[in-house]
């Protein structure tokens, strides 16, 4: 028996291999396209087993669900629901420049409704996948790699005739790594490659000439231009896009914005968000323009209608749109591929340098294939041609012979040695024929009727139209300049037959700046609810309905409107709320939760206090938790721009139960749950900072917690009840910090 031997490694050497190992696979044969075909492995593996199954355009649709199996039982063993979604969006023509996959069914929409289960779609390839992707598949083009498991064979890479990777551009996100890769027009493109081809020293800025920037599904306007040519060149940047706007005249003299085309990010949930990002604007009043905003977009296209008042100023408005809500966006490039098997990130004429390259050599391989088979052709027209100079004596040899193989040794070789002739000369006759193997089974195959005259004429017409094929493609493969011309005469073909009109603008657009109403300082009173809802009214109105106020609410604060809330809860943050975000209306208005309005989540968290900010500029805050921990903190610390902050540091399962503003004349009194009272002044609390857990207020009993605490003016009575009784504060024994207390009589 073997001995088993132990190898020491270093463990994070070990770790290292195998997250580069895992990182390169996720990159490689998962996230980032390539650049010959500009698809990821998903993507073509679904592509190229549709055409396995002969799903073509001119043939009936199939379930998606036997697409996603068999792609996924043949090729990619990853899951139906990656190969389905890749499926949906090769067919998606509002994401993709040039969809791949011809859908019938639910396949989603542009606002972000999903596409139906893959049960209930149908698809088939799209004309153009069929003829520009996958054609030539047959002639030995591209190599073929075994699948996951070895028991099928599947396409390197798919023998795609235009730059797919700008067409359709593309987005993944790898290991450390990402790519976003725009769309562009498919005619423009073709126009750059035929540039290259003339020129090869041709710069960007040349190849810009053709391809005048992205052409997004969506339309929409591309307004920094002037930025194009360094993205093209790196390969990465910013391009801010805007969505299309116009001007319609409405009833009585007012005017309508319709918004008719979006910018590219904007696909899905954007749309939404758009909306609700308006109507945000309005109950907020930062505009006061827009009377109604509605959603006409059909199949026909996207059709969004804001309805204005009289006299509004609508370039102020539409550039406060731009500013205040996705209208204007930004696409991040990055276009990184993988070549050579390692990824890289490319300008736009190296994407075009990769692309013409793999051209050459698809063209290469097909002439080369389709020069071996007129070669093979010739050789047996030859044949057929001369055999039928002399098909007597070959019929006198078939007559003669007792096999085949004696049969193809004459006819090969010229040995007579087991054949019968009827005379000296015809034996003299074959022992001088020297047929190749090839030509001699094609004899030997020959029907009779081959011997019309009509027939033979017919051989040697064709065999004219090989030799004409082979000097064809003889003169491709040795020329470059032939070599192109043909490769330019299929992408003129392409161009004529899917090419379509350029959907984005691009031009230079100046900045989007308008101009803020100003807003006019008023008191207002804000009410929140037990059940945390939130409203605005003015000092007037509470003035009027005190008694119900006071009753119903929980928080009242008197504010400026121009002023922020903060709310300080048990788990020790502070979140902070705009007062101008709070809706502002009548008394009886039930509000809005205030989890709405923050970051504040009403399941996880109590509010302990609320106050406006400005009262924070000069106080100092009393911090007091469950577990008896106390201190005081600056209120300045508080007065930050983030909408939530950790307000403090509690200990493990710890919470706030109380925060007050305090003055060094008070006293404090801190209550337990078990009835202790412990009175001492404020000046023995430490002042600390606000990330600091704080100091002992009080020393618990077993199982006991702080439950109150209270506040007095030295030389003020205070009473508090404690079950059924009253506790008068201030007779209580004037004691020292972190005592234990005096416990109340129940």
């Amino acid at each position: 028996m073997q001995e088993s031997q132990l190898i020491r490694t270093e463990y994070s050497e070990v770790m290292k291999k195998s997250y580069i190992d895992y990182a390169m696979s996720v990159i490689v044969a998962r996230a980032l396209p390539d650049v010959r075909d500009g698809l990821k492995p998903v993507q073509r593996r679904t592509l190229y087993d549709m055409y396995e199954l002969g799903i073509k355009y001119d043939k009936p649709y199939r379930k998606s669900a036997r697409i996603v199996g068999d792609t996924m039982g043949k090729y990619h063993p990853h899951g139906d629901s990656s190969i389905y979604e890749s499926l949906v969006v090769m067919a998606q023509d509002f994401k993709k420049g040039m969809p791949l996959v011809d859908g019938h069914g639910n396949f989603g929409s542009i606002e972000g409704d999903g596409a139906a289960a893959m049960r209930y779609t149908e698809a088939r390839l799209a004309r153009i996948t069929q003829e520009v992707y996958l054609s030539d598949l047959d002639k030995d083009i591209v190599d073929f790699v075994p699948n996951f498991d070895e028991t099928e064979k599947e396409p390197e890479v798919l023998p795609v005739r235009v730059p797919n990777l700008l067409i359709n551009g593309a987005e993944g996100i790898a290991v450390g790594m990402a790519t976003s890769i725009p769309t562009h027009n498919l005619g423009e493109v073709i126009d750059a490659v035929k540039a290259y081809m003339k020129n090869n020293e041709i710069t960007t800025k040349q190849l810009m000439k053709y391809v005048k920037g992205p052409d997004f599904p969506t339309g929409a306007i591309v307004v920094n231009k002037d930025d194009l040519l360094s993205i093209y060149e790196t390969g990465t940047g910013k391009i801010k896009l805007r969505g299309k706007v116009e001007v319609e005249e409405g009833r009585g003299g007012k005017k309508k914005l319709v918004i008719s085309e979006i910018p590219y990010t904007m696909i899905g949930t954007g749309i939404g968000k758009f909306l609700n990002d308006v109507a945000a604007l309005v109950e907020t009043k930062k505009t006061s323009d827009i009377v109604d905003i509605s959603n006409q977009s059909s199949k026909e296209g996207i059709r969004i209608v804001l309805e204005l008042k009289k006299d509004t100023d609508v370039e102020n408005l539409k550039n406060m749109l731009y500013k205040k809500t996705r209208l204007e966006d930004t696409f991040g490039v990055n276009m990184l591929a993988v070549s050579d098997g390692k990824p890289e990130t490319m300008g736009l004429k190296k994407i075009i340098e990769h692309h013409v390259d793999f051209q050459f050599e698809l063209a290469t391989r097909k002439y080369k294939n389709l020069l071996g088979k007129e070669l093979e052709k010739k050789e047996i027209q030859e044949g057929l041609i001369k055999a039928c100079d002399v098909i007597d004596l070959i019929i006198e040899i078939l007559r003669g012979s007792k096999s085949i193989k004696d049969v193809k040794a004459c006819l090969m070789s010229g040995i007579t040695d087991n054949i019968t002739f009827k005379s000296e000369d015809s034996k003299d006759m074959a022992a001088m024929l020297r047929f190749t193997e090839r030509q001699a089974t094609a004899i030997l195959e020959m029907r009779l009727y081959k011997l019309i005259g009509l027939e033979i004429e017919a051989l040697k017409k064709t065999y004219k139209e090989t030799m004409e094929n082979i000097l064809r493609y003889e003169d491709i493969l040795n020329n470059y300049e032939s070599m192109a011309e043909v490769i330019i005469e299929e992408l003129d073909y392409y161009k004529k037959m899917y090419g379509k009109k350029r959907r984005t603008v691009v031009e230079n657009a100046e900045e989007a700046i308008y101009e803020e109403k100003k807003i006019e300082e008023q008191d207002v009173v804000i009410l929140m609810d037990r059940f945390g809802y939130i409203r605005t009214i003015d000092t007037a109105t509470y003035e009027r309905n005190k008694e119900s106020a006071n009753g119903e609410n929980k928080h009242i604060i008197f504010c400026k409107n121009t002023s922020k809330i903060c709310l300080f809860t048990n788990i020790g943050k502070m979140h902070q709320v705009k007062v101008l975000d709070i809706p502002f209306g009548k008394f009886r208005d039930k509000g809005t939760p205030v989890d709405n309005l923050s970051n504040y989540d009403s399941t996880e968290e109590n509010i302990v206090y609320l106050c406006d900010e400005e009262q924070l500029h000069t106080a100092k805050m009393l911090f007091a938790t469950k577990y008896g921990m106390i201190k005081q903190v600056d209120g300045s610390e508080f007065v930050v721009a983030k909408r939530t902050i950790t307000a403090t540091k509690l200990q493990e399962e710890d919470e706030l139960i109380s925060i007050q503003p305090i003055n060094k004349n008070q006293n404090i009194v801190l209550q337990t749950e078990d009835g202790y009272f412990l009175r001492f002044l404020a000046e023995e609390v430490a002042e600390k900072k606000k990330g600091a857990i704080g100091v002992r207020g009080i020393k618990l009993q077993k199982k006991d917690v702080l439950e109150k605490v209270y506040l007095f003016e030295e030389g003020t009575e205070a009473k508090v009840p404690y079950k059924e009784k009253e506790v008068t504060l201030n007779r209580l024994k004037l004691a020292k910090r972190d005592g234990m207390g005096t416990k109340a009589r129940g």
